[in-house]
């Protein structure tokens, strides 16, 4: 978190702040001019905390705390501007966590490329009885991913951020295609997501 800066210019000395008789005195100039040495780092940053709550401009440091914030718990070989835009969005991804169009958005972040997502329910109505119901009885989810040129996927970090992000009760299998080709490098089923 933040600590003391040496050497740092306070905003506001406190020498100003006395009427004009006391200026004169040595030892007080000496006293205020330690206290603002001590209340620098203080007044300053309360001088910036919309700067400090912001996701663009807040210090590295602080960014991750800001991201517990919002449930963000972005990887820790994120880079800044990856961890950034993973807090900027997070209230509106946490709403629509576990549908397909979060589920893909939490991809996308991630790999920087747009998966496909097949699933295995579907929904419908009818007005006459006994009509089949649509997609199948075990929820599952496909999630293939390609790799994009020069940038590897992690399938153990894809595979952690996936369980997250379905359903307690929805499987999913996560198939990783190499960059520009057609075909699968591996294939996990799950029995059930994570809580969600």
């Amino acid at each position: 978190m933040r600590a003391a800066v040496p050497g740092l210019p306070t905003p506001h000395p406190l020498i100003d702040q006395l009427p004009a008789v006391y200026l004169e005195q040595d030892f007080l100039r000496r006293f205020l001019a330690a206290l603002d040495e001590v209340l620098a780092p203080v007044l300053l940053t309360l001088d910036n905390v919309p700067a400090y709550l912001d996701h663009r401009t807040a210090p590295d440091d602080f960014l991750d705390w800001l991201a517990s914030w919002v449930a963000v718990e972005p990887h820790e070989d994120s880079p800044t501007d990856h961890r950034r835009t993973a807090v900027r969005g997070a209230v509106a991804r946490h709403a629509r966590r576990g549908t397909p169009g979060g589920l893909a958005e939490a991809v996308r972040l991630e790999t920087g490329t747009e998966p496909e997502i097949a699933e295995s329910g579907g929904t419908a109505w009818s007005t006459s009885p006994n009509t089949p119901l649509p997609g199948s009885a075990v929820p599952w989810v496909t999630i293939r991913v390609r790799a994009a040129e020069g940038r590897p996927l992690d399938r153990v970090r894809l595979e952690e951020l996936i369980d997250t992000e379905v359903p307690a009760h929805v499987g999913f299998s996560l198939e990783l295609l190499p960059p520009g080709g057609d075909g699968d490098v591996g294939m996990r089923g799950d029995a059930g997501g994570a809580e969600g």
